[in-house]
């Protein structure tokens, strides 16, 4: 299913210095041996002012899921704010994912913050990354591995389709036809993001961490009368859904 995604380039470039600094192993670690990454592919909001509700996404949810057992060495953070230090465009953000899962061969767990809509994500300045590209992107990154793929934004129930498989978890933000909330000025997190955050430290595994971040974003919703409700959206392959209540549960 290739197809060209709407940037100006997404060759395999040289990794700059927008990915976290490996560190030491985390022995025995849950995740040990996965590929993990979190984007925060915009910085503004609808009207194109400036937000740091996605960066401040990123990196919280890179803490807070390296606490979870993924190890430092294999796991990347990005941000494609063209004025971070840090920033990156969306080819360097592919090929250092691309260049992750090369080394980390066990499993996969990719998280992009975004603004979305019917036709995929925003992607930095560079256009957006469609359902159908992601899914190429998965597949060639993580193939048959145990893959987790969360993507907070608006309409992002999209995706599942295109990304959904018997190895495969699929957590959206919102249905295929709702906006989520939480990309404003004043917002710290986008909703489902920070209902994430809220969630994981007392989440068993990803499947029980998806069914507590719908209840907090629900229950946010109704508190502020915010309609119609986003309804984040889960999909759990029939193959990994043993592995994740066991094998790869969270560390209690």
């Amino acid at each position: 299913m290739i197809r060209t995604l709407a940037v100006a380039a997404v060759a395999t470039l040289t990794l700059t210095a927008c990915a976290t600094t490996p560190g030491a192993a985390d022995p025995g670690g849950t995740f040990d041996g996965w590929t993990g990454a979190v984007v925060a592919a915009d910085w503004r909001t609808s009207r194109g002012d400036p937000i740091v509700a996605f960066d401040n996404s990123r990196r919280d949810l890179t803490a807070a899921f390296k606490a979870e057992g993924f190890e430092a060495r294999h796991f990347v953070d990005y941000t494609l704010r063209p004025t971070a230090a840090d920033g990156a465009t969306g080819a360097e953000v592919l090929s250092g994912i691309t260049e992750v899962a090369r080394r980390a061969t066990v499993g996969c767990f990719l998280y992009f913050s975004s603004h979305g809509n019917t036709r995929g994500i925003t992607w930095g300045n560079e256009g957006q990354l469609s359902p159908s590209r992601l899914g190429e992107l998965v597949d060639q990154w993580c193939g048959e591995r145990p893959t987790v793929v969360v993507v907070s934004a608006c309409f992002s129930g999209v995706f599942i389709p295109e990304l959904q498989g018997p190895n495969r978890m699929i957590m959206t933000a919102a249905r295929r036809d709702r906006s989520s909330f939480g990309c404003s000025q004043d917002a710290v997190y986008p909703y489902f993001d920070g209902c994430v955050l809220e969630s994981l430290p007392n989440a068993a595994d990803f499947i029980n961490l998806a069914e507590m971040t719908r209840a907090c974003v629900s229950r946010r919703e109704t508190a502020e009368g915010l309609r119609p409700a986003s309804e984040p959206q889960v999909f759990v392959g029939g193959d990994i859904r043993p592995l994740l209540t066991t094998t790869y549960a969270f560390r209690r």
